[in-house]
């Protein structure tokens, strides 16, 4: 694999690793592995080199002519890879329907690379006790398991010989020889001891070759397989809509639950959040506009300038092919402070018209907006200026900040074009129920 990926071009150095050690976190426990690898990829200069996705689509393609390779691209991004957890007691309905699923997943063309966890197997001996004839001579599963681990790998450590040197101790681990485990016979010669003497294992048990699982994975005590696939810029919600509508999942028997994990449970849990903020701060900015004008009412018109801004920075991170990031996100709820900003200079100018210069609302609206239009419209200039340099990319790490700006620039170009239209009509309106309101409270009062 470094054999096939070095002569391609923006690569500079790689740092290969053989195998996977063990992990003990907080959270999860993972085996090691000398099955597995990883090829940690330095890449030249954005200047000296063709886009990243450019060279990821090279590697894919390179990596996918090797036999028996299965791998997957990491950049350390949410957005980057699609995951499918199935899980369930059944072990063959598990297995099946995961074997099903990757047969679809491979056709979508929306994914890349499509690995399954169930694949990888490894040989193993199955030895299947006949518990009737094994009662009969008094013999346990546990005196089978037993010999026929001590044959394996040795005894445990309390139970093993001990060599003392002068500042330690070496345990003495006796089992069979490498070559001997490869042999059924002589496995089927150990000797189990019983309640008359010893018998061979193969006289109480049937001894096969064959393939299992190299690791058992567990979710909530279940067993469960992964289906993992590269999006390859695919949007992920696209990508998990396609999966959702596949027939295995449609179909999928009652004893196997789908469970959302990875970056779609990290996107819901993103969304979920970020709506709670919004609505959060949507709450707060009624509650302080409701005590600075004194009025129910007004803070209305105020707030009907933040859809306006939505959809510029929907309509923005859609022409430039922008997923909706947490950058993005945070954009968006930076866009909402500036569009209030704007909407307030209008609403407080044409208040203070009607009340002080006895202006009609029709007039005070016309006249705010002829005088604040200007310090608006600066202030989205600046602001845009301001944020430009990161929407195009310029700087450090400019790739991470990017949906940021762009959200904001989509979003203050939509809401300044606007707002000049729609606010004065929603204060129109707006002003009409305020005095309709207070009309029918002085009537019953």
């Amino acid at each position: 694999m470094r054999k096939s990926v070095e002569k391609i071009k923006g690569i500079d150095n790689i740092f290969t690793v053989v195998g996977a050690a063990g992990e003990n976190g907080a959270d999860e426990v993972s085996a090691g592995a000398v099955c597995k690898g990883s090829l940690i990829l330095t890449f030249l200069p954005k200047k000296e080199r063709p886009p990243q996705n450019v060279i990821n689509s090279e590697i894919r393609n390179k990596l996918m002519d090797i036999p028996g390779a299965k791998f997957a691209l990491k950049n350390d991004e949410p957005g980057e890879s699609f995951s499918i957890l199935l899980a369930g007691e059944n072990r063959e309905a598990l297995t099946g329907t995961a074997a099903a699923l990757e047969k679809e997943l491979r056709g979508l063309k929306t994914i890349f690379n499509v690995n399954s966890s169930a694949g990888r197997q490894r040989p193993e001996i199955n030895i299947h006790p006949d518990f009737t004839r094994a009662a009969e001579l008094g013999i346990t599963t546990e005196s089978i398991a037993d010999t026929v681990r001590i044959a394996t790998s040795g005894d445990f450590d309390p139970y093993l010989s001990k060599l003392n040197l002068d500042n330690r101790q070496l345990y003495v681990r006796v089992h069979m020889a490498e070559n001997a485990l490869q042999d059924i016979d002589t496995l089927s010669n150990l000797r189990i001891p019983t309640r008359l003497g010893q018998t061979a294992l193969s006289s109480i048990a049937s001894i096969t070759a064959n393939t299992g699982a190299s690791q058992i994975d567990r979710y909530d005590r279940r067993p469960y397989i992964t289906l993992s696939a590269d999006l390859g810029g695919t949007p992920l919600g696209l990508a998990m809509d396609e999966a959702m509508a596949l027939p295995s999942i449609k179909n999928m028997p009652s004893s196997v639950q789908l469970i959302e994990t990875g970056d779609s449970e990290m996107m819901d849990d993103l969304f979920s959040a970020f709506s709670m903020a919004m609505l959060t701060g949507v709450l707060c900015v009624f509650c302080v506009l409701v005590l600075l004008f004194k009025d129910f009412f007004q803070p209305v018109t105020i707030l009907s300038a933040l859809p306006l801004s939505f959809g510029g920075s929907m309509i923005a991170l859609w022409m430039v092919s922008a997923q909706i990031s947490l950058p993005a996100l945070i954009g968006i709820i930076i866009l909402m402070g500036i569009v209030t900003k704007n909407s307030i200079l209008l609403v407080e100018y044409a208040i203070i018209g009607m009340k002080e210069r006895g202006l009609s609302c029709a007039d005070a609206m016309i006249d705010a907006c002829h005088k604040r239009a200007r310090p608006i419209v600066m202030t989205t200039v600046s602001t845009i200026a301001g944020m430009l340099p990161i929407a195009l990319g310029i700087g450090s790490d400019a790739g991470f900040r990017q949906p940021l700006a762009i959200a904001v620039i989509g979003g203050l170009i939509s809401s300044t074009a606007l707002s000049l239209l729609i606010v004065p009509v929603v204060f129109t309106y707006v002003n009409m129920a305020e005095l309709w309101f207070a009309r029918r409270i002085r009537k019953k009062i």
